[in-house]
Formats: structure tokens, C-alpha cells, sequence
């Protein structure tokens, strides 16, 4: 019986890369709302078109009566997943 290791290096590079990428978008737009960003800018624009869609699921988690408050437990739970979940993923993917 075989046990030969397949290289799989790169796909978990990808992985954690993309995982990654979309937690620090998510954790840019919270930043960018923190700061009171000029919402009509094209990058600040970007930021929370696509940190809407990425944290679609958690966005309107939480009932804070601050907006501060729901917008950095809502999309900041989210880049939490995506960098925990995405690296574990990977993990596993380059054990195999």
C-alpha cells in the first residue's frame, strides 16, 4: 500500500491568500467607517461594496444601539472567520 504525499503547496497558499485578502477588505472598510471616510470616494466606495457582499451573512448580526458599535462586531466577526477558517482550510489542505 502507497502513502505518497501529493504536493498541494500552492493550492494552500491560494487558500490562506484569498481568505486573507478578504478579511483585510473587511477590516479596511471598518477602519474607513471608524475614521467617518468620505462614503462618495471611489476606494471607500469599493471597500464596502465588497465588505457588504464578503460579510453578507453578519452584517446586521447584532443590535447595538451605536453604529459604531454593530458595523465592528458584524464585519469584524466576519474577517475573524474568514482568517481562522481560511487558514485552517489551508492547513489541512497542505497536510494532505
Amino acid at each position: 500500500m502507497s502513502t505518497r504525499k501529493v504536493n498541494l503547496g500552492p493550492t494552500a497558499a491560494i487558500i490562506a491568500v484569498v481568505a486573507d485578502i478578504a478579511a483585510c477588505v473587511i477590516g479596511l472598510w471598518v477602519l474607513m467607517h471608524l475614521l467617518d471616510a468620505n462614503e462618495q470616494n471611489g476606494l471607500v466606495e469599493f471597500l464596502h461594496d465588497a465588505s457588504r457582499w464578503l460579510a453578507a451573512w453578519s452584517h446586521d448580526l447584532f443590535t447595538f444601539d451605536e453604529e459604531w458599535a454593530r458595523v465592528v462586531c458584524g464585519y469584524g466577526l466576519a474577517a475573524v472567520v474568514y482568517l481562522v477558517a481560511g487558514n485552517v482550510i489551508a492547513n489541512r489542505v497542505r497536510r494532505y
